[in-house]
């Protein structure tokens, strides 16, 4: 049975699964999917072609699945997807993608996204990403899974964050975050190893301390990036958390925090 108040407009063309529940003066457009036990509080606005996954949370005045903001949009059918169990904070904003760009804009599963969080079109967001108060993402965006982004953080379009990393509050992010990391300041800079953050996430203490090594190696030793890099790959890398370190960093497409 779904939970609709009768101030909520509704297309006919949207599709609203058993358990949904949607509040007064909400506005549910066309090609609008929904699926179960999600909760749609008061004076939201979801735009089609967007669908939602089950068991999420949208609180009032949050901005779903509308157009692009890029000035070479012309109307092409692009789309929002955002999965399970995520909660989406207060007048929070997610545009579809744009053709050139994919297509599609997508948000996993288990995300918490606070209040005045902006999502940009062709915008790929992992799982179990927190975005602290109006932390906000350029167009084309990736951020990996387990990432946290502290209030007001900016990423620059095209940049790519890796896991477990974090990003400072008010960070100006304009190149590519290797995972693990600490970066901080606009424009933003290494800090360390998130070894706290890893700690919290179940990462061995063996893993920390080779992430550590390895982050010294690039950041601490002196060596121009490439020759570090080479270092890493002639070892024998017998933990999976620095060869992820060590992959992102040979195949980031732009330059990467210093």
């Amino acid at each position: 049975m779904s939970l609709i108040s009768p101030h909520a407009l509704i297309s006919s063309s949207a599709s609203i699964a058993d358990g949904v529940s949607v509040g007064p003066f909400s506005i549910i457009g066309d090609g609008v999917e929904v699926g179960e036990g999600t909760w749609i509080g008061p004076h939201v606005v979801i735009n089609g072609p967007t669908k939602i996954g089950k068991r999420n949370k949208i609180f009032q005045f949050s901005s779903l699945g509308e157009e692009p903001q890029d000035m070479g949009y012309k109307g092409e059918p692009t789309r929002l997807e955002i999965g399970d169990d995520n909660i989406i904070r207060e007048n929070c904003t997610m545009s579809r993608g744009t053709e050139h760009g994919g297509g599609i804009t997508r948000v996993a599963n288990s995300n918490f996204i606070m209040a005045y969080s902006h999502i940009a079109h062709d915008c790929q967001v992992g799982s179990e990403v927190i975005f602290a108060n109006g932390a906000s993402l350029g167009g084309h965006v990736v951020i990996e899974d387990y990432v946290t982004l502290g209030g007001f953080a900016l990423i620059h379009q095209f940049v790519k964050v890796g896991a477990y990393s974090f990003c400072g509050m008010g960070s100006g992010v304009n190149k590519d975050v290797p995972p693990y990391m600490i970066v901080t300041g606009n424009p933003a800079e290494a800090r360390g190893l998130n070894s706290v953050g890893l700690k919290r996430r179940g990462i061995s203490a063996d893993s920390i301390r080779a992430l550590k090594n390895a982050y010294r190696d690039i950041y601490t030793s002196g060596m121009k990036l490439t020759e570090a890099v080479e270092q890493l790959q002639e070892q024998d890398m017998k933990c999976a958390e620095v060869e992820n370190f060590v992959k992102f960093i040979r195949n980031a497409e732009r330059s990467i925090v210093r």
